[in-house]
């Protein structure tokens, strides 16, 4: 892999990551495509890590309160508001655990060398993203609760399968178990922080044989792709859901769905 190659790719995975059409997906097949061998998965990783930075900026605020009261509530220190907060990161930690368990069992599986289960999959998120614009729970709320988060929680694990879009299928969970459309989004990429942190942290053993096989520059190039062409997909996706029209996406996903299985 060549640095353009690795370019391309960051581009791709941050304009994929935060638009509801699976970045694992497209850089699957993109690595087809393009014939550039085995790519670690260590890269693809933190190519992930390059748009969690994207993640933290533009939730910086939510995420210093939690941190900031998950940190006062240890240290004996309440304050109003913190009770709150402390729950929302209780339930980020259950929901990570049903997301760690499927996505170890998708990892242990071939699903990414399948292509044809990727095109099905698009195809699968597309509607996906159709029944959440469609289906209006009678009563939402700000706030997720134990079972919500287990719901978002599992969600974001089928989000590890190519194909299907994390932040597509976990605003949708979301929406679809009552949290309001204002505060689906900012849960759903809560989530994925502690997700991409742990999945970094299970493959930081890999980091000799992927320099062994990519510079540093070559990932650098790929990271910093990934993370600018991130930030304007991430401010795109979050005027998308503020017009309820997330079902958008499936224009381009069920075609596509359809048109690669036809062709592989």
């Amino acid at each position: 892999m060549n640095i353009w190659e690795s370019v391309i790719l960051g581009a791709v995975q941050g304009v994929t990551e935060f638009l509801p059409v699976s970045s694992f997906g497209h850089l699957v097949i993109l690595q087809h495509l393009m014939d550039v061998g085995t790519v670690p998965v260590l890269y693809d990783i933190l190519l992930h890590f390059a748009t969690l930075v994207v993640i933290v900026f533009f939730f910086r605020i939510r995420i210093g309160r939690i941190a900031g009261a998950v940190l006062r509530t240890a240290g004996r220190k309440k304050r109003e508001g913190d009770t709150q907060e402390v729950k929302t990161f209780g339930i980020i930690i259950l929901g990570t655990i049903f997301t760690g368990a499927i996505g170890l069992f998708v990892r242990q599986s071939d699903a990414a060398e399948n292509e044809a289960l990727v095109f099905l999959f698009f195809i699968v998120t597309g509607i996906l993203l159709i029944l959440g614009s469609v289906i209006k729970p009678k009563k939402t709320v700000d706030q997720a609760g134990v079972l919500q988060g287990i719901i978002v929680g599992t969600a974001q694990g089928l989000g590890t399968l190519p194909g299907i879009s994390r932040s597509g299928i976990t605003i949708t969970a979301a929406l679809l178990s009552g949290i309001s459309r204002e505060k689906a989004a900012e849960l759903s990429f809560l989530f994925s922080l502690p997700a991409i942190l742990g999945a970094l942290l299970l493959e930081i053993g890999a980091a000799e044989a992927l320099s062994s096989s990519t510079s540093f520059g070559i990932v650098a190039a790929g990271m910093i792709a990934a993370a600018v062409t991130g930030f304007f997909s991430l401010k795109l996706l979050l005027a998308v859901i503020r017009s309820r029209k997330l079902y958008l996406f499936s224009i381009y996903l069920i075609p596509l769905g359809i048109i690669g299985s036809l062709l592989i």
